[in-house]
């Protein structure tokens, strides 16, 4: 049985910001900002902030940090695109290693690190 909209809970809240930790966020920024085709919305303390990709979205928020990443992201961010290689080719030019590419339950992706280690992946969109 699946739960009808009436079943939820109300809400606590919307997401507003995915924030990644960071040591340079000028530097991520840019790299995301041309990644994303967005500018960036706004910069404040330790933090710069990415407009959403679309109306109502969450934005990008690179927030710097005193220690260096230590392992895998817990939370990545995936990019659907069209053409794996093209796409591949335009991230890596921006600064992105590519880690590996993973078919997955019929799912294509791969898998890359921004220019600080950051995992993200992406993701074939299906026809």
């Amino acid at each position: 049985m699946t739960e009808g909209p009436t079943d939820r809970p109300a809400p606590v809240g919307r997401f507003s910001h995915v924030i990644v930790d960071c040591a340079d966020p000028e530097r991520l920024a840019a790299f995301w900002s041309a990644a994303l085709g967005v500018g960036v919305r706004g910069r404040w303390h330790q933090y710069v902030a990415l407009e959403p990709v679309a109306p109502g979205a969450p934005s990008v928020c690179f927030q710097q940090v005193p220690e260096p990443k230590a392992a895998k992201n817990r939370v990545h961010l995936d990019l659907a695109v069209t053409d794996l290689e093209a796409s591949g080719a335009r991230v890596a030019a921006l600064g992105a290693s590519k880690l590996q590419s993973v078919v997955q339950d019929g799912q294509e992706f791969d898998v890359y690190t921004d220019p600080e280690g950051n995992e993200f992946c992406l993701v074939l969109e299906s026809e």
